[in-house]
């Protein structure tokens, strides 16, 4: 049982492995790939890059922080189905909102389509989807419930409290949002930000989609497209720089935030909504609920309905299988070591402990890709060692041991998505109190008895809890898959990217539906979970 005191440290070092790999790039550069990177594509990336994220900063502030005020503070029609449903985006994986908005608003869709016939070409003028405005409104529209959900929580503690302060001291109720209202929600709104941010600095499904060259597309190019694993890893490590410098700022803001009990009976009675504001904001949410879910839902409907007959089929059912049995195998692993990681912190409790458990549940915050990277290097010079130990030792030619299998996805699956599993687990541990294991070892429960008998039914909802989110995450993750899954091991989401890069939207659409389906059953387990609370 002692041993369980190494599990974090050992964990936390696998992390940090991928990490100083790809750090060790920016510290140690080649001075040929950084001046034909210079020369060709880091200003561009650096520019497009930064105009995406001012661009979907903005437009997730804006949507998120106004949708959040007017379901925690007013009462309009719906606004009860309004508060819940409007997380519904999160379902949606953003690059499948991508290739849904192009093939209904390219040049060649319906969309443009019908109204080039009703107004013909020379009075017709539309913007083009496919610039820099449509990948911010895309990812603007996937990534706004981050924002959302923060800052609603935020507004729910204050209610119809603040405005009364706020008149109380002269202002309407426009000046006490701005005054009152928004200064003390600012640090949950700068959490749900960061968040935004670093989903953005992430993604890749949705710039592939759109052809918007991002860093994240750039190190996916350099190593499959000019076959260069040095030239990735140096725009990894600039990326993953800036994703730490992005982890220390949310961290910063969390810890300025306040939390109160705020159950339901203690929450300020919201104020009812008269005349024609009843309607502009019932409108106002409706149409961000329309674009961001109910559209591409009831399009993805209509192409995987006419493209069924086609597309379901031995084929389909094998990237079915390749996606479940991939996420339900890195959701046993990945739970099983979260579960080591939260005892041993429980039994072994230090400053130590904690900095352990931390490293190694940063791997959430690191771009896919850059972890791919950061997985692969050292795998690789494991295998060339391996292979030469076995060669002069048992004159074996073995080839690749590790590299090109499904042990690599799995490592990096492990290392991002550690921490989703680990918060639910940790979670549930806390109800576990020592006179709980006090009383368990007065009727003779020791060790692994103890476990089996009394802790496993507590933990019993969080594992489940951490499965599900993990299973969900890996079905929809696309860049790591996409660079270290084996030969021929495809799965929905590799499917949906190599349909959408040959403009196959109808084709893409069937896996789609499927990973909106999982999607929801974390946004459900999140409501049930909301609803015990309240």
């Amino acid at each position: 049982m002692t041993s369980w005191r190494l599990v974090p440290f050992f964990v936390a070092a696998l992390v940090l492995i991928p990490v100083g790999v790809v750090s060790s790039s920016f510290f140690a550069p080649a001075d040929d790939i950084w001046k034909h990177l210079v020369e060709t594509t880091l200003p561009m990336l650096l520019l497009n890059t930064l105009w995406l994220a001012l661009g979907v900063v903005a437009g997730t502030t804006l949507l998120g922080v106004s949708l959040a005020w007017f379901t925690a503070v007013y009462k309009f029609p719906g606004c009860n189905f309004f508060s819940w449903a409007l997380l519904l985006p999160l379902a949606i994986p953003a690059y499948v909102t991508a290739f849904v908005a192009l093939g209904l608003f390219d040049f060649t869709g319906p969309i443009q389509t019908t109204l080039r016939a009703w107004f013909g070409t020379d009075l017709f003028w539309f913007p083009d989807v496919r610039g820099r405005l449509g990948v911010i409104i895309v990812m603007t529209l996937a990534f706004y419930p981050y924002v959302y959900l923060l800052a609603r929580n935020a507004f729910l503690t204050q209610g119809k409290r603040s405005l009364e302060a706020a008149q109380s001291l002269g202002l309407n109720r426009r000046q006490g949002f701005y005054k009152v209202a928004l200064p003390m929600a600012r640090p949950w709104i700068a959490g749900g930000v960061m968040l935004v941010l670093m989903e953005t600095l992430a993604d890749f499904g949705t710039v592939a989609v759109f052809n918007y060259d991002t860093f994240t597309t750039a190190i996916y190019k350099a190593w499959f497209s000019m076959f260069s694993v040095s030239a990735a890893s140096q725009l990894a490590s600039l990326l993953i720089i800036v994703v730490f410098i992005l982890v220390f700022w949310e961290q910063q803001f969390r810890s300025r935030m306040r939390f109160a009990e705020t159950k339901k009976s203690q929450r300020a009675d919201r104020i009812q909504l008269i005349g024609w504001h009843n309607y502009l904001v019932t409108g106002y949410i409706s149409t961000i609920l329309f674009l961001a879910f109910l559209l591409p839902v009831l399009q993805l409907s209509i192409w995987a309905v006419q493209s069924f007959a086609q597309n379901f089929g031995p084929r389909y059912l094998e990237f079915l299988w390749h996606s479940l049995s991939l996420s339900a195998l890195a959701a046993l692993i990945t739970c099983f070591v979260a579960l080591l990681m939260v005892y041993a912190a429980r039994r072994y409790p230090g400053s130590a402990m904690r900095l352990a458990v931390r490293t190694a549940t940063i791997g959430y915050a690191l771009p896919g890709a850059v972890l791919a990277i950061g997985v692969f290097v050292p795998i690789s010079w494991l295998d060339s060692q391996l292979s030469e130990i076995l060669l002069h030792l048992f004159q074996i030619e073995t080839g690749l041991l590790i590299q090109g299998t499904l042990i690599t996805m799995l490592i990096a699956y492990m290392t991002r998505f550690l921490a989703v599993s680990h918060y639910p687990i940790d979670g549930a541990m806390q109800r576990i109190t020592h006179s709980i294991d006090e009383a368990a070892i007065g009727l003779g429960l020791h060790g692994w008895s103890m476990i089996r008998k009394i802790h496993l039914p507590i933990l019993k909802s969080g594992i489940f809890t951490a499965a599900t989110l993990v299973f969900i995450d890996v079905m929809k993750e696309m860049p790591i898959t996409l660079m270290t899954r084996p030969l021929g091991w495809d799965t929905l989401a590799v499917r949906i990217f190599e349909m959408t890069s040959e403009g196959e939207w109808e084709q893409a659409a069937l896996p789609s539906v499927t990973l909106v389906l999982a999607g929801l059953i974390p946004i459900i387990l999140f409501m049930r979970q909301t609803e015990a609370d309240s």
